[in-house]
């Protein structure tokens, strides 16, 4: 997969990762980036397109492919933490991050799929467990995963990479203490440097790596 050669589109390019991604993705020579969020006026890069996307609504969804016809790689950013609990949350919110993260993706995979030659999905090392205060969030990072993995059986036209990530340096992560946080930046070097050696699995950091390793370990990989 070369990044010069792409027209990208990343979704929640506003802030945090997103903009990382695509500010990267400018840097290193991108025929195009598009740029989106669901309030696109909050979009300050230059040299991008910008368009409105909400993941989660199909007729937006549905504008944005139409409006962006050539995109060839797709990074699947848009994220939300709610902090419930997957058995007293509120259920509305708990259904919101899983209709955020696995089928936000899979709506925008779907619509751009037939040009797609790279697909990112940003994932995280809960996709692998769960942690007081983020179960409802691992839950639903744990079936992007699955996602993931299934879509590299559809796609086969694609390189369909999964990142996994510790903590990253953005608001979403902010009052999140005891754990080293990754700079947005190197996060998407890191990550833009995988896809051009065409990796399928991502892991961006020393947790991410920890924690892939504690699977093939008798017993439960657990935080408290």
């Amino acid at each position: 997969m070369e990044i010069a050669s792409s027209v990208a589109l990343v979704t929640g390019a506003n802030r945090g990762l997103g903009r990382a991604f695509a500010q990267a993705l400018v840097e290193r020579g991108a025929q195009k980036v598009y740029a989106t969020a669901r309030r696109p006026e909050s979009v300050d890069l230059a040299g991008v397109e910008v368009l409105p996307l909400d993941v989660t609504d199909p007729a937006s969804v549905a504008a944005a492919a139409q409006a962006a016809p050539d995109v060839t790689l797709l990074v699947n950013n848009a994220g939300i933490s709610t902090g419930q609990s997957l058995l007293t949350g509120d259920l509305a919110e708990i259904r919101r991050e899983m209709e955020v993260h696995y089928f936000g993706t899979l709506n925008v995979t779907r619509a751009f799929a037939p040009g797609l030659r790279g697909v990112v999905n940003v994932l995280s090392a809960l996709s692998w467990f769960a942690a007081p205060g983020a179960t409802s969030y691992a839950a639903a990072k744990s079936a992007q995963w699955g996602l993931t993995n299934a879509l590299r059986l559809e796609l086969p036209q694609a390189l369909v990479t999964g990142v996994h990530l510790g903590v990253a340096d953005t608001d979403m992560a902010e009052k999140i203490e005891g754990f080293p946080k990754l700079a947005p930046a190197d996060l998407a070097r890191i990550v833009l440097d995988g896809v051009e050696r065409d990796e399928i699995e991502i892991l961006a950091d020393d947790w991410s790596a920890l924690v892939k390793k504690a699977l093939q370990e008798p017993g439960v990989f657990t935080m408290s």
